[in-house]
């Protein structure tokens, strides 16, 4: 396979169009985030879909703060050196999940491996702050690796999240090529295989589009599956600025569609795939799924 730095970007197709922010529900979101001072990976990772999920209202809270200590080559979260966490997230993000009526909610953060414990305890806490102010309430954590600390991930674990979700992001292959070490592919798949073997349902995604092949990609379904991971989401990779890794490949609809058949053959319970589709997108559609399947 060529690198990267060989190979030509691919065109963005005509028919890859985001929509335009103009339902209330969007503004409505806008004013609690911006009120209650909280960040989103919405708006951190230029999320295409943003728009339609804020008009629905709801988003996937980034709590740590909004700066990454990691400098992957195809995220466009800010990098650099972050701030001490602050200890009135967790009940920023319960009053804002209140707000929104948010029966459903998704919490992700920036990777912080400057924190002992990767920012594991604010999860947990913000777990339970979600659920004390409303009761009944599901919660799905996208977390980070952790750096393979396993106590780390227990601690997410014990507040019971509904869902532990942690992206592969892409194949094995490619790992080098996004400046991540091959090994935190294996790493990852771990942190799945734990969270399971503690009693979480987990999810993982993976975005395409960075020049993997079709055996890399079935590789990686079969990778997945090893771990006991549940859910699959996989969308199309879209190059947040020209300093970031080129796409090299665009799926179309179709496609998509082939290669969700194909992971649900490898014994998903469920997979959400399209060129739009981010890692918490349809979040509350996939878990009713999962409930349904393990009833």
């Amino acid at each position: 396979m060529l690198s990267l730095q060989e190979t030509q970007p691919a065109k963005k197709p005509s028919w890859l169009k985001v929509k335009f922010p103009s339902d209330p529900n969007f503004f409505y979101v806008s004013n609690i985030l911006k009120k209650e001072k909280l960040h989103t990976i919405c708006q951190s990772a230029r999320c295409p879909n943003m728009s339609e999920c804020w008009s629905q209202r709801t988003a996937t809270f980034l709590i740590l703060g909004n700066i990454c200590t990691r400098k992957c080559a195809f995220c466009a979260v800010k990098k650099g050196v972050p701030s001490s966490p602050s200890p009135e997230e967790p009940g920023k993000v319960a009053e804002a999940v209140s707000k929104l009526g948010l029966r459903y909610a998704v919490v992700t953060s920036v990777t912080r491996d400057d924190l002992a414990d990767g920012g594991a305890s604010l999860f947990a806490e913000t777990i339970n702050a979600v659920r004390e102010r409303t009761p009944g309430v599901k919660v799905e954590v996208l977390v980070p690796d952790f750096n393979g600390d396993e106590e780390a991930l227990e601690t997410v674990i014990r507040a019971k999240p509904d869902v532990l979700n942690h992206n592969l992001e892409t194949t094995e292959v490619i790992y080098p090529q996004i400046n991540r070490p091959r090994e935190n592919y294996w790493r990852s798949l771990k942190v799945l295989q734990k969270a399971g073997e503690l009693g979480a349902a987990t999810k993982s995604g993976l975005m395409l589009g960075l020049g993997e092949s079709k055996e890399d990609i079935l590789q990686s379904f079969s990778d997945l599956r090893k771990a006991s991971c549940d859910l699959l989401t996989m969308g199309q990779y879209l190059q947040p600025s020209k300093t970031h890794a080129p796409v090299l490949k665009y799926y179309s609809p179709g496609e998509f569609e082939e290669i969700k058949i194909a992971a649900l053959d490898y014994g998903f319970k469920d997979v959400e795939s399209g060129p739009l589709v981010r890692s918490s997108y349809k979040a509350h559609k996939i878990y009713k799924s999962l409930q349904e399947k393990t009833a």
